[in-house]
């Protein structure tokens, strides 16, 4: 009954399917007009006082480094070796200012160090007193007219060592101020890039001090003053130079040569070189390693040598 029901309804049953029709056809596209927005970009002047903008043309760098070296040995150590202590503490300040074609230059360098062996009299390890100064007027984008004042001295006393019926004296050659020395230079200047410059200075003038008068007695030389006075005035033609750059990652390696020739002995010509390796462990921690060459004859007619190795604590700022 109820199967014979279903199918006469499918066979009588008629559905107008007109209605749907429309249903089945897609809209239109591009029935509502699109309107493109129109931008019109406009200066505004705005006054700089309102801005309140300020141009710092000044950079300054500051580190700050100690090191320290203690061994101590038993009394039946077979291997050899004394007891000993060093400290050394080193502080440097640069700063730069650069508008337009003026740049001026100041760099500081503070050094002394000190080391104790046991059964010595005590020694430096390191004593500098370094002082430059730099104004530069921009030619070219490589060369520069500038002018110049360097200071260098010592902080403390300087001893020559001689044992006496097994007895240690030391003997005062050299102590702050004697010598001290005085230069000012005009020339020119090469700079090609940031990491080399070379001064070139046509007329420069050094004025040697040694305020001790008797350190004659000591040393005859007294370091080309005259006995009995304090000061000597050179003229003279001068070079320096400077190499500064990281050589490999965390490796930095810095050198400066100083020519100095008296115009009145060209034969005797004053030369120093200082290197300077720096190797960075981590944030606070370097290795040095430096080495001065200096040739001076009014203090020694051969080649002066010094050496360190160091490992300590460095500060940097900016850091």
């Amino acid at each position: 009954m109820l199967f014979l029901s279903f199918s006469a309804f499918s066979q009588d049953a008629k559905v107008d399917t007109s209605q749907l029709n429309g249903l089945r056809e897609y809209p239109k596209k591009n029935v509502l007009p699109v309107r493109r927005p129109v931008l019109q970009i406009q200066p505004v002047q705005i006054p700089d006082s309102k801005l309140n903008l300020k141009v710092n043309y000044w950079r300054n760098w500051v580190s700050f480094g100690v090191n320290m070296n203690q061994a101590s040995f038993s009394n039946n150590w077979k291997g050899g070796g004394v007891n000993s202590i060093a400290i050394g503490t080193t502080f440097n300040y640069k700063t730069d200012y650069t508008k337009d074609d003026i740049n001026y230059v100041s760099e500081v360098i503070l050094q002394y160090g000190k080391i104790k062996n046991k059964g010595q009299l005590q020694r430096k390890s390191s004593d500098r007193i370094y002082w430059d100064n730099k104004l530069g007027l921009k030619l070219s984008p490589s060369w520069n007219f500038f002018g110049s004042l360097n200071f260098e001295s010592q902080f403390d006393r300087g001893f020559s060592y001689k044992t006496v019926n097994g007895v240690e004296e030391a003997t005062t050659i050299s102590r702050f101020m004697s010598p001290g020395y005085l230069t000012e230079s005009l020339g020119f200047e090469y700079k090609p890039n940031k990491f080399f410059w070379l001064r070139i200075g046509t007329g420069t003038a050094r004025q040697t001090f040694v305020l001790d008068r008797d350190l004659y007695k000591a040393f005859p030389k007294n370091y080309g003053v005259d006995t009995g006075k304090v000061f000597r005035n050179e003229l003279a033609f001068q070079l320096v130079g400077s190499y500064e750059r990281d050589v490999m990652e965390n490796l930095t390696l810095k050198t400066r040569y100083t020519m100095f020739a008296n115009y009145e002995k060209l034969r005797s010509i004053d030369q120093r070189l200082d290197l300077t390796l720096i190797a960075k462990v981590n944030r606070l921690v370097n290795v040095t390693v430096t080495g001065v060459a200096l040739y001076d004859d009014d203090a020694d007619v051969r080649i002066q040598a010094s050496q360190t190795l160091a490992l300590g604590l460095v500060y940097r700022f900016p850091n």
